[in-house]
């Protein structure tokens, strides 16, 4: 197949971020290391689109605004940038969730890297103009560690909310807009030991139903359960356990009558987007569940994933799943035959991989109680859109919104939230009103902005440009977004060519997605080419391309970062002597083994990645405990693609950043690679942070973990000064 370069002016990038914007620990420690389609049936946006505020769709458009200013010739890498580490850390608010209020106004969880990434529920304001309110007051977080990664942390219904709270992982309850302080529901075990997530209030019998998980008696194999907590105003109870048995519980979802209760579990040695299945059980008037339905997931002849159970008014059950064509859509489940029939179906993805709790890609909309519409966004070719289903006529609607990347999505009557961005909008959350046939998007407005000021910086945007470049299968494509060298006042000189930097995305089983991202635009306004690869398993072009990675973690995506960086060198776009690597968490055991096992770069930066895959199979929690063997293979495998284990194949200087709270990547992954490197003799340094979890969320960590990366770069591969006033950290065997 022919090599495409796709420019994608719409292009969107949601994915994880460059260096983890999460604020680490206030504390820093620094060791001193050693080694250096829309489907064709599907109708075309036509809604014409009025703003409602002054994020219109003018200033979010996609086109580069031309700047008439002579540029000065300079170094790439070298030239002087708006956008700083600064800027960078304190620009990265994060969103944990959203929900209605009971009044319809919008309530989310946005983490503060200027508070210590501490997480925070706000209201939307009744006027836009107005600013949003703090719900919770500065000593509580919401946040939950439910399987690490967290996510469905709090629930709301009228003007009541429950959420996690992070310091001892108990649910606490919070009149919004009183002066009450929360009160507790949950028993004190004396620590963070007993976490929840995911939880649907239950008016029928006045509690709370909720997955949780108990690591008291073991950290490594806590115990997962569905369990109702009482909502009384005083007495603390034992939570009550609905369901237990499996490995895994997710979306506990109730009916409007409060009858019956839709969840999804599956089982080790699967991930929910292997194999799971969704079932329907009917409470009994004690409140018990007295007969349950498997739904989908049972033919052992039909592989698939349910995910994200939802009724309707009506008590209809609408999930998504990836049946036979290998693509979540819609399905709904026709109660009486016990049968699944589709709704609506294309080659697209309608859901994503279940890493965190609480996901919405779809939601139910309509006037007077008749909610005949559903709300949803699919991903296909590398973007997201954005439409009204009537899943009574199988009409569909393409709604024309200034973002081209959707994630949650939550609706009211007349009118939806989303969580999007675009390539020159960073994430946000915006309100679009829909006219009287729920077909057409009539106002948008930015209810929330990670970084609300950021266009003041779109003449120093890259925008990303959709790569498909051929990998070493014969036949085979990849796919990456890449971003050229852009500032308004410098440009290289005619006789070199842009240092590139390859970013690997974590998980594996996840997706880099063309959005602003000023972690991005940190190295290319400075005169680097900067490109986001979605390696063969990335999600987001279906099943089949997602289980490319099944035991052959750290050989496709490994193999496909480095044809990447070929194919550009190839193409005359980038320096192929300064081709650098970074990666966190998965992506940071793919900067490694590529530095290991391949000699396409000149230098890494893994943040928290993972060095020998033995040890992260013996130590990490439960979750993943068993994602890997799917990856890897059998134990020489284990031995073989561990690049612990072959420090003797590492030839270039690597910069190492770790958390020291990390449960997902213990420090010790990053201290043997350390001291490995520096036995060996090659430039390598160490930054740990005390106090840090699996991403960093701490501000000045974020900034030092940025500037860092970028002197190591600089001083070890780059052959340029950088602009910025940086005191680097000493290298070992270079320094």
């Amino acid at each position: 197949m022919a090599a495409k370069l796709i420019t994608a002016r719409w292009a969107t990038l949601t994915s994880t971020l460059l260096f983890p914007l999460p604020r680490p620990s206030l504390h820093r420690t620094i060791v001193n290391a050693r080694l250096p389609r829309v489907s064709s049936s599907s109708p075309l946006p036509s809604s014409s689109l009025t703003p409602s505020s002054s994020s219109s769709s003018s200033s979010l458009s996609m086109a580069s605004e031309a700047v008439a200013v002579e540029k000065t010739s300079g170094p790439y890498g070298s030239w002087k940038s708006p956008i700083t580490a600064d800027v960078v850390a304190g620009a990265e608010k994060r969103l944990g969730g959203v929900a209605l209020g009971g009044d319809g106004r919008l309530l989310w969880i946005e983490t503060r890297p200027g508070e210590g990434g501490r997480a925070v529920i706000v209201k939307e304001p009744e006027k836009l103009e107005d600013k949003p309110l703090d719900v919770i007051s500065s000593e509580f977080s919401a946040r939950t560690l439910a399987q690490e990664y967290g996510g469905g942390a709090f629930a709301a219904r009228d003007n009541v909310i429950i959420f996690s709270n992070y310091k001892d992982q108990r649910l606490y309850k919070q009149t919004v807009g009183g002066n009450h302080a929360p009160v507790p529901l949950t028993p004190d075990y004396g620590g963070p030991v007993v976490r929840y997530a995911d939880g649907v209030f239950d008016p029928l019998f006045h509690r709370f139903i909720t997955v949780m998980e108990d690591h008291r008696t073991s950290s490594l194999n806590p115990t997962t359960t569905i369990v109702a907590i009482h909502l009384s105003n005083g007495d603390i109870h034992e939570p009550k356990v609905l369901l237990s048995g499996n490995d895994f519980y997710a979306f506990p979802r109730l009916d409007p009558s409060g009858k019956r209760m839709a969840w999804v579990e599956w089982s080790h040695p699967n991930m929910h987007w292997d194999k799971a299945e969704l079932w329907v059980g009917y409470v009994s008037e004690s409140g018990d569940l007295y007969k349950r339905v498997r739904v989908a997931g049972g033919d052992p002849l039909l592989v698939e994933s349910p995910t994200e159970p939802k009724w309707s008014s009506k008590g209809e059950l609408f999930f998504m799943t990836d049946r036979r064509m290998g693509f979540w859509n819609i399905y709904k489940w026709i109660e009486d035959k016990n049968e699944v029939v589709p709704v609506y179906s294309m080659n697209a993805e309608f859901a994503r991989p279940l890493w965190v709790f609480g996901t919405s890609s779809y939601d139910f909309v309509g006037r007077n109680g008749e909610n005949n519409s559903i709300v949803c966004s699919y991903r296909q070719s590398g973007r997201s859109y954005l439409g009204i289903l009537d899943y009574v006529s199988g009409s569909f609607s393409l709604l024309d919104i200034p973002l081209s990347d959707v994630t949650n999505v939550v609706a009211g009557s007349d009118y939806v939230y989303v969580e999007g961005a675009s390539a020159t909008h960073p994430l946000s959350v915006a309100k679009v009103t829909l006219n009287e046939t729920l077909s057409k998007a009539t106002a948008f407005s930015i209810v929330w902005s990670s970084s609300p000021d950021v266009t003041k910086h779109k003449p120093y945007f890259s925008l990303p440009e959709l790569i498909e470049f051929p990998t070493q299968v014969p036949g085979q494509s990849a796919y990456a977004y890449f971003y050229p060298p852009t500032n308004p006042n410098f440009q290289g000189s005619p006789d070199e060519k842009p240092p590139l930097l390859v970013k690997t995305h974590g998980g594996p089983t996840a997706e880099t997605r063309g959005i602003l991202d000023l972690n991005i635009q940190y190295w290319t306004s400075r005169g680097w080419a900067f490109v986001d690869v979605n390696y063969g398993g990335s999600t987001g072009y279906g099943r089949e391309y997602r289980e490319r990675l099944l035991g052959q973690w750290g050989v496709v995506d490994v193999n496909d970062c480095c044809s990447c960086a070929r194919y550009l060198v190839e193409s005359g776009r980038v320096d192929g002597q300064r081709l650098c690597i970074t990666g966190r968490s998965a992506g940071g055991y793919t900067t490694l083994a590529c530095l290991a096992f391949r000699d396409t770069f000149k230098a890494g930066a893994s943040l928290y990645g993972v060095a020998d895959l033995s040890l992260l199979k013996a130590e990490t929690h439960k979750f993943e405990s068993h994602y890997i063997d799917n990856l890897v293979g059998n134990e020489r495998d284990y031995f073989e693609k561990s690049p612990i284990n072959f420090v003797d194949k590492f030839t270039c200087p690597v910069i190492l950043f770790q958390g020291l709270d990390d449960k997902i990547v213990p420090p010790d992954q990053a201290r043997e690679i350390y001291k490995a490197l520096k036995e060996k003799g090659l430039p390598v340094a160490l930054v740990e942070y005390e106090g840090e979890q699996h991403g960093f969320r701490k501000a000045e960590n974020i900034k030092f973990t940025l500037e860092q990366a970028m002197m190591f770069f600089a001083r070890l591969v780059g052959r340029f000064e950088v602009a910025d006033d940086i005191t680097p950290i000493k290298i070992d065997n270079f320094d």
